[in-house]
């Protein structure tokens, strides 16, 4: 105040905040904007006698920030700057929080002096100093027997490439035996995920609601980092933030990471042309031998703030209350709940058939699926985005691995593997449903080599598997991996079937006596009930009945997934790392609920920019 760098108002208002939340007050008047970076830096040299440095003008000793490490650096917001008369001078901007740091830090660098810096020149230091090392390690993390990285491209491209010529050969010298041994495998797979969906349901339905934990008092509540990857997104900021903003969580415990690729210039220029809030921050990743998702999130890991590390997707509309339910869910879970997953639908289920099979699809996967695996004590794959971690635990598995294609479901199966836990919640995020053919082949295509790739790289030792998860959740991961990918791959053997009710040849009919084709004809019936009855059950919420009577047209979504699954083959034979980007803003509705968003049909939507 006697700087007049603060309205008495705003102190008293940021004085309020700090006792409610329990924060310093510098970190409470930086989040409202009440002060600037360079204010409060020269307000705290003069109440703690300290000096500033400029990180820009004098780069700190990089033998310095080697001897603790960059990532640790970034975590505890230090940089250790210079050794003078055996004291080694720690720049921070955080005094308060000083004491603390250094308990962990004498061992290393001997005794410290602290001297103050502004924030963004601490991060802006170390990335100048150790750029590199950053970047291999945010690609090498992962332990090396639990990554894709290991899998030698080439390796795994010849592999699958000799297993399609095998076959092939095989349908050409002995057609009949071939054809019968994968007719088999076709419906012993297609019994044994059907029964996994079942056996699930079953699980969820039966199962009594779980109690809702009490809300975390306010001045117990945790910082929460959440890291928002984007990619070649034009006009996302003024969307993100809105969606963002509604967010029922203190703004001094919010911590929203947009994590952007260094050669994505357009995305970056979308972002510099509005001005984000205070808890919203731009973290760019350099250029690397790969570019992915898991690999950008692991860059930005050390810079986010929270002890509880979240995932969302650019077009995300997360319920308000999304960020209290999580804290309340850990408040009260035991130390091996390592991350909850809530629960995704979409905000345009009517803008054309896909859209709505899209939702049928995943109101049975998140409602039904994924809380029966939890209840079964089943591995949980994740879904990419409403994720949310421990971050020690986080952090203890190595995030994520950077070469693998679907990140999520192989830190799901990690996770297990650690003795963790992963728990469904029962919060809603709302995002764009892919309501176009070709890029929901590419999706799918993408998640299916995912899941092919993450099941080669756990399979490589199946007797420490099993060990780890013992023999029911790996048979659970054989049936959801192999298995779902098998159906994928198969599923034309099985439409084949309905041939012969029209009297029309098949090459398996002369092995199989009637009785079997009167089997396998109940087979395929009684599967087709269960998907149509786990469909309806998970759409009778209010919000999605008027979808009941598009559950049977999945019969004819699906096909869709053998083209994808096949389109999946030949990546990983082709192209193993690659990563087939989900086009995204084809339909938006960023502030309207999803009852009351805009109807528009993707036609429409994708000439408005051209018209514009």
């Amino acid at each position: 105040m006697e700087r007049g760098a603060v309205q008495p108002l705003a102190l008293l208002r940021a004085l309020e905040i700090c006792k409610r939340q329990n924060l310093p007050l510098g970190e409470a008047l930086l989040a409202h904007g009440w002060v600037t970076e360079a204010q409060l830096i020269a307000a705290q040299a003069e109440l703690f006698g300290l000096s500033i440095i400029d990180l820009a003008a004098q780069p700190p000793d990089p033998r310095l920030i080697d001897t603790i490490g960059a990532a640790r650096c970034l975590k505890e917001r230090i940089v250790p700057w210079r050794r003078i008369a055996g004291v080694t001078l720690v720049a921070t901007a955080h005094p308060e929080e000083f004491a603390r740091t250094a308990q962990g830090l004498t061992d290393t660098l001997g005794p410290c002096q602290m001297v103050l810096a502004a924030p963004s020149t601490l991060e802006t230091a170390i990335f100048a100093c150790r750029r590199t090392a950053l970047i291999r390690r945010a690609e090498t993390c992962v332990a090396p027997h639990e990554s894709c990285r290991t899998l030698a491209g080439d390796h795994v491209s010849r592999a699958a490439l000799g297993a399609v010529v095998a076959l092939a050969i095989g349908l050409w010298l002995m057609p009949s035996i071939v054809y019968a041994a994968l007719f088999g495998w076709a419906i012993l797979t297609l019994i044994a995920t059907v029964g996994l969906k079942l056996v699930a349901w079953l699980a969820e339905m039966r199962a009594p609601e779980r109690p809702t934990p009490p809300p975390v008092p306010a001045n117990s509540l945790p910082t929460i980092s959440v890291m928002v990857p984007l990619f070649h997104e034009t006009d996302i900021a003024p969307r993100l933030i809105a969606r963002l903003e509604r967010l029922d969580y203190p703004r001094e415990r919010l911590d929203i990471v947009l994590v952007v690729e260094e050669a994505d210039r357009m995305t970056q220029t979308a972002l510099t042309r509005t001005e984000l809030p205070r808890w919203m921050r731009l973290v760019i990743v350099p250029e690397g031998p790969i570019k992915t998702k898991p690999r950008a999130l692991n860059y930005a890991l050390p810079l986010c703030r929270g002890s509880i590390i979240g995932v969302y997707d650019a077009e995300d509309m997360p319920d308000p209350a999304q960020l209290r339910i999580v804290a309340a869910y850990f408040a009260g879970a035991d130390p091996t709940l390592a991350c909850l997953q809530g629960m995704l639908d979409y905000y345009n289920p009517r803008t054309n058939w896909l859209s709505r099979c899209f939702t049928i699809e995943y109101a049975a996967w998140f409602r039904a699926m994924l809380p029966g695996l939890g209840r079964l004590g089943l591995v949980i794959p994740l879904g990419g985005t409403t994720l949310f971690f421990r971050r020690e635990i986080l952090e203890e598995l190595g995030g994520w691995d950077a070469h693998n294609v679907t990140e999520d479901a192989d830190l799901g199966l990690r996770l297990a593997r650690h003795g963790y836990r992963t728990e469904v919640i029962p919060t809603v995020t709302h995002e764009e449903a892919n309501c176009r053919a070709l890029p929901w082949i590419r999706q799918r295509s993408r998640w299916l080599k995912g899941y092919a790739m993450t099941w080669a790289v756990h399979m490589r030792d199946p007797v420490r598997l099993w060990r780890e998860l013992g023999a029911k959740r790996f048979i659970g991961i054989q049936i959801l991996m192999l298995g779902g990918l098998s159906q994928y791959l198969l599923a034309p053997l099985l439409w084949s079937f309905w041939l012969m009710p029209f009297g029309i040849w098949h090459p398996i009919e002369a092995q199989m006596s009637p009785a079997m084709i009167r089997a396998l004809f109940v087979t395929f019936t009684v599967t087709e009930i269960i998907h149509i009855v786990v469909g309806i059950w998970a759409l009778r919420g209010h919000g999605h009945r008027f979808l009941i009577p598009w559950v049977p047209m999945l019969h004819f979504y699906f096909p869709l997934g053998a083209l994808a699954g096949w389109k999946a083959i030949y990546e990983v034979v082709a192209k193993p790392f690659y990563w087939d980007k989900t086009a995204h803003g084809l339909y938006d509705a960023p502030q309207a609920s999803p009852g009351k968003a805009r109807r528009l049909s993707c036609a429409a939507v994708v000439r408005l920019p051209r018209q514009a």
